[in-house]
This record gives C-alpha cells, structure tokens and sequence, in this order.
C-alpha cells in the first residue's frame, strides 16, 4: 500500500482539461483535490502562468515508483515534450512525498524519483494546495521532519502571493439532489 502527494501542473493548451486529466487517470485511488491555484513560471524560463494543483493519492497495490509511472503516462497522452528543464509544458505529475504501508514515508535518491521531492519545501505552488488536502501534512527537509505550515511561512512573501486563487475545481461534481447517481 502507499499514499501519495501529487503536484500537477500545466500552462500549455488546455491547462484545466491536462489536470482533469489526471484526476481521471487515477480514479479511484483519488483521495482528495486541492482548488486549482495560477502560478508565475517557476525556474527563470520565460512563459506562459501555470495552473497547479496537489492530488492525494492512495492504493494497497502501488508502491512509491508507481506514482511515477503513473504519472508519466499521463504525460505521455497530454503529449508533454522534455526539452528545456522548467520549460513550458502540456502537463507536469511530480511525485512530492510518499509512505508505504504503515505510513513510513518513502525515502529515494534516485535520479527519477528522488523523495521527498528535492525542492518541494521551496516552492509555494506545492505547498500552497498541499495544505488545502492535509492541514497537518509534514516533510522531511535535510532529516528532520517539518510541517509544512512553517515551510511555507518560511518562504519570501512574494513567492506565496505569486500562487493565486482560481475558480476552477478538478473535485468532481456532485449529483444533484435527489439524483439517483
């Protein structure tokens, strides 16, 4: 078993429709959805705002490398090019932090899935819609767990005001009442 933070991201073609996408893709091992937040780039490259989500994902099947590949797949079918690193993108699934059974949480230095994510605790677009789907959530930072309300109250207040509210949601819609769905 493992549960997993996702971020997800897009600011090319159908930024909301490549999100969706991977709700999609991993239902039902949805566990929760953050709002939907806008993003300045992040990493100096010149383009176009993001939007930029966290996903909580939970499977007894998958293991922390399946999140991956999981979310390379979507990649793939949103058509994601990898030519310039922070370069624009259909769609971006980076795997945050993960737990295997028991809770511990997963740690890798591998070059494709190094967890936690190396520079999660320095951006607010993944801290941000993290705190939205768990409140109370922790990361481990240079060995020592942090919550990661202080990680983003570290941060300089320009990169947490640069993470803007939208009024877009990838939860999905309720039936309406009295609906037999």
């Amino acid at each position: 078993m493992s549960r997993a933070v996702l971020s997800i991201g897009s600011n090319l073609g159908d930024r909301l429709a490549h999100l969706r996408s991977v709700i999609d893709g991993f239902r039902p091992r949805v566990v929760a959805v953050s709002p939907v937040y806008s993003t300045a780039p992040w990493g100096g490259v010149e383009q176009e705002d993001y939007l930029n989500a966290v996903v909580l994902v939970d499977d007894p099947e998958f293991g922390c490398r399946d999140w991956l590949l999981g979310g390379r797949r979507l990649e793939q079918a949103a058509d994601r090019v990898r030519e310039v690193r922070w370069g624009a993108r259909t769609l971006d699934v980076d795997v945050i932090w993960c737990a295997e059974a028991g809770g511990t949480a997963c740690r890798s230095t591998d070059p494709e899935l190094t967890l936690p994510h190396p520079q999660a605790h320095n951006r607010a677009f993944v801290l941000i819609p993290w705190l939205d789907v768990e409140p109370d959530a922790v990361l481990e930072v240079d060995g020592s767990l942090v919550p990661v309300r202080d990680l983003l109250d570290g941060l300089d207040a320009a990169e947490r005001a640069g993470v803007r509210a939208t009024e877009f949601s990838l939860a999905p819609a309720k039936p309406a009442e009295g609906s037999l769905s």
